[in-house]
């Protein structure tokens, strides 16, 4: 008899922890198991702020894959299912497509941005969900400072030293808040005349920053970014995005050069390929995350609909803190399949939610209590580092290094496109 194969569609939170407790309960020879992922590497985005603001290395929020996991890595996407055949395909990075059969399928391929269509969004707006497009942004911010002070023209000034960012969730707010205290360390470090002053400007559609963290602390994250001179503007949208600058829909023009989006996300397209009914564009699932009318196929994350037990009526939020501890229930569901144990219903109540927003400035609710300053802080990163599956010493590392010491202020010509030159001939 051949051994069972385990697919696993997606190596994020919840894909990266179910593979881990499948390796744990599964012997080499009771079971193969391949994950299917477009990285090498666990990208833990919630400090993708702190790489944007100088303040970590990109290599300290990524969890390489190889050594942390035995399993079978494919890099690709899966871009189509056929569920009754139990065939997925495949889409390597240079194009190439290739076919896996499944005896069990294990979807966490998590989420994408949403589409919009303000005009103009695509051509000159960068988005922030990799490592590439947080240090871009770090150079990029940098470098506009740098062209800013060796310009007469006070409109081209005003561009350059004008920077808007389109979400204010998590993302960003805290993205906000780190790389508006990198552009003004910058300022005090650099002479200029005019004096170098640079503004950030905060849209969103809804009333609130940081919505999820409730109406209290959404305004102490709100009133500590207008202390420090952030333009914060809710109930506001952006109707058009040029190469110069960023029209509102109350028709104020803003100039800048650099717009950021840290719109919303949508479940990943490839649940379009399922051929079952979705909700709200996720799939659902049963307690113990099993998808209905798809023998042996589990879901978990962005984009399944689970519904949580602690809360009746309602569904568990699109976390990471949700997604790892899915991926666990996913694992003993698939185990259970398999004959090895018996899976229970998932059941987790939330822990709470941080936002980091530099110095000694966070808003906190750990297990429901509210916190801000310093404590929230120290509660915001002790999370971090117990969340992290990796790199925790290198992560600690920096903050310990980093404490009280001003940012290097340079930038590594990311933002530029490689030149490559013709190989030197030997020398006569």
């Amino acid at each position: 008899m051949t051994r069972p194969h385990v697919l696993v569609v997606g190596c994020g939170f919840g894909g990266f922890h179910a593979v881990r407790r499948l390796e744990s309960r599964l012997s080499l020879d009771e079971a193969d198991i391949t994950v299917v992922t477009p990285r090498d590497h666990l990208l833990y985005t919630p400090l993708l702020p702190e790489v944007a603001g100088g303040l970590l290395d990109p290599r300290a929020v990524t969890v390489p894959l190889t050594g942390r996991l035995r399993s079978r890595l494919v890099l690709g996407n899966v871009d189509d299912l056929d569920l009754p055949g139990r065939r997925a395909w495949v889409t390597d990075p240079e194009g190439s497509r290739s076919v896996l059969a499944w005896d069990r399928l294990v979807l966490a391929a998590g989420s994408v941005s949403s589409p919009v269509t303000i005009p103009g969004l695509t051509e000159h707006a960068v988005g922030f969900k990799t490592t590439a497009e947080a240090a871009f942004l770090r150079d990029h911010v940098l470098q506009q400072l740098e062209l800013a002070m060796a310009t007469d023209d006070p409109q081209v000034r005003a561009e350059r030293t004008t920077f808007v960012v389109i979400g204010a969730g998590f993302a960003g707010t805290e993205l906000v808040a780190f790389l508006h205290r990198l552009t003004q360390a910058f300022a005090r470090h650099h002479r200029s005349d005019p004096p170098l002053r640079p503004r950030w400007v905060l849209v969103d559609a809804t009333s609130r920053v940081l919505p999820e963290l409730g109406r209290d602390l959404g305004g102490r994250a709100l009133a500590v970014l207008r202390r420090r001179g952030v333009d914060v503007r809710l109930r506001t949208t952006v109707a058009e995005v040029a190469q110069a600058g960023v029209r509102t829909s109350d028709g104020r023009w803003i100039p800048s050069r650099t717009v950021v989006w840290c719109g919303g996300v949508t479940p990943n397209p490839l649940v379009h390929r399922l051929g079952l009914p979705l909700e709200r564009g996720r799939v659902r699932v049963d307690e113990r995350l099993a998808v209905a009318g798809a023998p042996g196929v589990f879901a978990l994350g962005d984009l399944a609909a689970v519904a949580d037990l602690t809360r009746p009526g309602h569904d568990t939020a699109q976390t990471a803190q949700h997604a790892m501890r899915q991926g666990r229930t996913v694992a003993d569901a698939v185990l259970e399949s398999l004959g090895r144990g018996t899976a229970r219903p998932y059941r987790h109540h939330d822990l709470g939610l941080a936002a980091d927003l530099g110095g000694w400035q966070a808003v906190a609710r750990p297990l429901g209590l509210p916190l801000t300053g310093p404590a929230a802080r120290v509660a915001a990163r002790g999370y971090h580092l117990a969340a992290i599956p990796g790199n925790r010493s290198r992560i600690a590392a920096s903050w310990l290094t980093g404490a009280g010491r001003p940012p290097l202020l340079v930038h590594l010509d990311l933002n530029q496109r490689p030149h490559h030159s013709p190989l030197m001939g030997s020398a006569s």
